[in-house]
């Protein structure tokens, strides 16, 4: 039963800890335009991007609106005059380049390494996850690796998970489990392709009575012992 189980992992705060990254990039991309940037700027971008992103999952905005908006909202609150789109291309480079682990990671991947069938499932850009991916060096432990753009289709939508299950051989809904840290990209996308999903909530965030996962972990130590032992396939 193990290799009969697809495991679609998300990247960003689940494998890789994206808001680490996200703080050095965007300490990086201010300092080479001269912008002062303390902890509480950096803080106001990671909310604004959030806010983004989030819109995106809705449909209320484009992904272009997104990578640039960020930037525009931020400047016009902080009243300065600089450039959002080359903020924006700053920005790709710095976090397209090198990675963080999120805690267990790499022991969870490597321990589910031929246990199961494991696909990659993130909304990021394509240019940024594909340095960051080859950076932690963790492609070889997916099937396939699935990025919304290049997808043409954003988590959570049944248009994304259509067609990530299109190009997974001999794919089989009752055997798909969906792990995330997000309930509004990650849970929501599952319960919408109509798969299981687990909730990785590291930081023990509330949830919502409107998107419930089936399963939640703290840690990613505890995935193996709820997909082998705890899950009635």
């Amino acid at each position: 039963m193990e290799n009969k189980i697809i495991l679609l992992l998300d990247l960003d705060d689940t494998l890789l800890d994206f808001h680490r990254a996200e703080h050095e990039a965007i300490k990086k991309t201010f300092a080479a335009q001269g912008i002062a940037a303390d902890e509480a700027v950096i803080a106001r971008y990671s909310e604004i991007n959030r806010i983004h992103w989030e819109m995106l999952e809705r449909k209320q905005i484009t992904r272009r609106q997104v990578l640039v908006g960020r930037f525009e909202m931020l400047f016009k609150e902080l009243g300065i005059a600089a450039d959002a789109d080359e903020t924006q291309k700053l920005y790709e480079d710095f976090l397209s380049v090198g990675h963080y682990f999120m805690p267990g990671a790499e022991e969870l991947l490597k321990t589910l390494d031929g246990r199961c069938r494991m696909f990659l499932c993130s909304n990021g850009t394509a240019k940024v996850q594909a340095g960051r991916i080859a950076s932690a060096g963790i492609a070889r432990y997916f099937e396939k690796i699935f990025i919304s753009e290049d997808i043409g289709h954003d988590k959570p939508s049944r248009e994304y998970f259509d067609a990530c299950s299109a190009q997974i051989p001999g794919y089989d809904p009752r055997y798909a489990l969906m792990v995330g840290d997000s309930l509004t990209s990650d849970i929501l996308g599952g319960i919408n392709a109509k798969m299981r999903t687990c909730r990785y909530n590291p930081h023990l965030k509330p949830g919502r009575e409107d998107i419930k996962p089936d399963y939640e972990i703290s840690e990613l130590d505890q995935l193996p012992e709820l997909l082998f032992e705890k899950i009635c396939w």
